[in-house]
C-alpha cells in the first residue's frame, strides 16, 4: 500500500530531501519550477558527480508564465499541430524571459543570492540539466529517486507537488511513493520518452545566461555599465517617438534638428499620454514645433484643431494656421468663457503661453478644463516659463488633461521614502500613490523630475549648442538646416568697466531728482 504525502500529516520536503542523500542521480517532472524555489533542495544534490550518470534531470513540462498568450500558445502545442522550429524557439525566448522576471519579485537577499550562484554552478558542471518539453501541455509532477540499493534501485514519488517550497512544503498535495519495481520502470520509460522527444529542448545554458544577468551574478557590474542601462531604459519614450513619427516632406526644410526631434516626442506623448508640455526657452520654435506636430495629428488621425492663445498672438497664429494648412478655429484666452460653452468639439487643443492658466481656481482654468476633459481632447501646451514659484505650477498645467486620480504609473518615490512607506501616506492622504495628487504633496525636485520626464519637453540654448551644433574652422558653432544652411549661434562675452564710474553716472540722476523733492 503506497504511502500518502499530502504537506499535512507527512511532507514531502524532508523525505524527497532524506532520499536524494542517498541517491546517485535523480529525474524530476514537474509544471512549475522556480529558480529561487530550487533552494530548498540544491545542497542535496551536490554530492552528485555531473555527467549522465551522475546528476538531476529536470523536466519543466508546463512553465506558467505570466503572459496569458504563452499559455494559449502552448495550449495549443500538439503533435497535430506540426510545429516547427521556429515556433518553439520562439516559445523557449518567451519561457526563459519568464525566469528573468521571477527574479524581480521580492527583496533579493545574500541567501537568495547564494543559491542562484549554486544553481547556476551545478548547471555548469554537469549536476544539473534542465529541459523544457514543448511536445504538449504537460503538467506532471514526478519525482524519481536513483540509488545504489539492489532491493530497491528506485523510488518514485507521484502526485501534485510542483518543485517550489509551497509545494514541497506548504501548502495541501496529494502524492503518493512508488516502491514497485515494474511501477518504477514503467514511470522511468514514460520521463525518458519525454526526456529525449524532439520537442524537448535543452534550457540549461539560457537559466546560466539569466542568473548571471541578474542581481544574483557573481561579479560587479562596472558603474558605467549601469548609467548605461538606465540611460537606455529613461530613453525609451524619445527613441520611440524619433522612429515611429515622421515629420512631413513639404515642412522638413524648415526645421532643425533639434526641432526634429522635439516634434516626434511630443507626438508619441500626446498619442500614449494624452498631453505634452512644449517648455523650451524663448527662441527656439515652440509655435512652429507645436503647428508641425498639430499638422502630423490632422493627417495622420483626422483631428481638427482649437488653438488658444493671447490676443496680442492671434494673428502669428494665423499665419501659422496657414502656412501649415491646419484646419484650426483660434480663439483668444480672454473669450474663452463666452465661447467654449458653446464650441465644438475640436480634439487637439493647443494653448499657447499656458502658464497664464497656473491657478485652477480661476473662471477661465475651469472653463477650459471642463471642455477638454468632456471632448477627450489631446493638448498641446506651450510656455517658457513652465514653474514660477511652487511646483503646483506644473501640476495646475497638468491638470488640464490629466485627472486627478488617473494612474501615472510612476510614484512620489522621495516622498515615500520620507513617510517611511505607502502605508503611511494611505493613512495620511486620500488619494491614489500614482496620481498626480500624490505628486502635489511632495516638494521634492526629484519627484517633479520624474513627473515631469513624462509629460515636457524643455530644451536650453546650451543643451541645443552641446548636443545639436556643430563646429566651423574658425570655431564658431552652428545649427544646419536640412538644405545645407547654416544658422550661427550668438556668443555672449563679459565686458568690464570701471564699477565705480558706472555705477555714480547711473545713480546721479536717482540722486537729482531725490534731492528735488525734498
Amino acid at each position: 500500500m503506497p504511502r500518502i504525502i499530502d504537506n499535512i500529516e507527512s511532507h514531502l520536503l524532508p523525505i524527497l530531501r532524506e532520499s536524494l542523500l542517498a541517491s546517485q542521480r535523480a529525474d524530476f517532472c514537474v509544471g512549475y519550477f522556480n529558480l529561487r524555489g530550487w533552494q530548498s533542495i540544491d545542497t542535496y544534490i551536490d554530492h552528485f558527480l555531473g555527467g549522465d550518470l551522475s546528476c538531476c534531470r529536470l523536466l519543466i513540462g508546463m512553465q506558467q508564465a505570466p503572459q496569458e498568450l504563452l499559455q494559449q500558445s502552448l495550449s495549443l502545442l500538439n503533435r497535430s499541430n506540426n510545429i516547427d522550429k521556429a515556433t518553439c524557439a520562439r516559445l523557449r525566448k518567451q519561457i526563459v524571459q519568464d525566469f528573468c522576471q521571477q527574479l524581480t519579485w521580492g527583496n533579493p537577499s545574500n541567501r537568495d543570492q547564494e543559491a542562484l550562484q549554486r544553481l547556476a554552478k551545478q548547471i555548469q558542471s554537469g549536476k544539473l540539466v534542465i529541459r523544457l518539453f514543448l511536445g504538449y501541455n504537460l503538467h506532471a509532477k514526478l519525482y524519481l529517486i536513483h540509488r545504489q540499493d539492489v532491493n530497491n534501485p528506485t523510488v518514485g514519488f507521484l502526485g501534485s507537488s510542483n518543485l517550489t517550497f509551497a509545494g514541497l512544503q506548504q501548502q495541501g498535495e496529494l502524492n503518493i511513493d512508488v516502491l514497485d519495481h515494474d511501477a518504477c520502470a514503467k514511470l522511468q520509460k514514460w520521463f525518458n520518452d519525454r526526456w529525449f522527444d524532439a520537442w524537448c529542448w535543452d534550457i540549461s545554458s539560457d537559466i546560466v545566461k539569466v542568473i548571471n544577468q541578474s542581481w544574483a551574478r557573481e561579479s560587479l557590474i562596472p558603474p558605467y555599465h549601469i548609467y548605461l542601462k538606465i540611460a537606455y531604459h529613461l530613453s525609451f519614450e524619445a527613441r520611440a517617438g524619433l522612429a515611429e513619427y515622421k515629420i512631413p516632406r513639404q515642412f522638413d526644410q524648415d526645421l532643425l534638428d533639434f526641432q526634429k526631434s522635439a516634434i516626434k516626442i511630443a507626438a508619441r506623448y500626446v498619442q500614449r499620454r494624452g498631453g505634452v508640455l512644449i517648455g523650451d526657452v524663448v527662441g527656439l520654435g515652440k509655435t512652429r514645433i507645436a503647428s508641425i506636430l498639430a499638422h502630423i495629428l490632422q493627417e495622420d488621425y483626422d483631428l481638427e484643431i482649437l488653438i488658444i492663445c493671447p490676443k496680442n498672438l492671434l494673428t502669428m497664429w494665423e499665419d501659422y494656421s496657414y502656412k501649415y494648412k491646419l484646419r484650426a478655429k483660434i480663439i483668444p484666452l480672454s473669450q474663452v468663457i463666452q465661447k467654449l460653452p458653446n464650441l465644438r468639439r475640436y480634439r487637439v487643443v493647443i494653448i499657447d503661453e499656458s502658464h497664464n492658466l497656473r491657478n485652477r481656481e480661476g473662471k477661465r482654468y475651469r472653463v477650459i478644463q471642463e471642455y477638454i476633459n468632456t471632448n477627450e481632447s489631446r493638448c498641446i501646451l506651450l510656455t517658457a516659463t513652465p514653474y514660477n514659484k511652487n511646483y503646483l505650477d506644473l501640476s495646475n498645467q497638468l491638470r488640464l488633461f490629466i485627472q486627478e486620480d488617473t494612474n501615472l504609473g510612476i510614484r512620489p518615490e522621495r516622498l515615500l521614502e520620507s513617510l517611511g512607506g505607502e502605508i503611511e501616506f494611505n493613512r495620511r492622504y486620500q488619494s491614489s500613490v500614482r496620481s498626480l495628487a500624490a505628486f502635489e504633496k511632495s516638494d521634492s525636485p526629484d519627484d517633479w523630475r520624474d513627473l515631469m520626464r513624462l509629460y515636457m519637453i524643455r530644451r536650453t540654448r546650451g543643451f541645443i549648442k552641446n548636443n545639436y551644433a556643430t563646429e566651423d574652422e574658425q570655431g564658431r558653432r552652428y545649427l544646419k538646416f536640412a538644405d545645407g544652411s547654416r544658422v550661427y549661434l550668438p556668443q555672449r562675452q563679459l565686458k568690464t568697466s570701471n564699477s565705480h564710474f558706472e555705477i555714480n553716472r547711473a545713480l546721479t540722476p536717482i540722486l537729482a531728482w531725490a534731492y528735488s523733492t525734498k
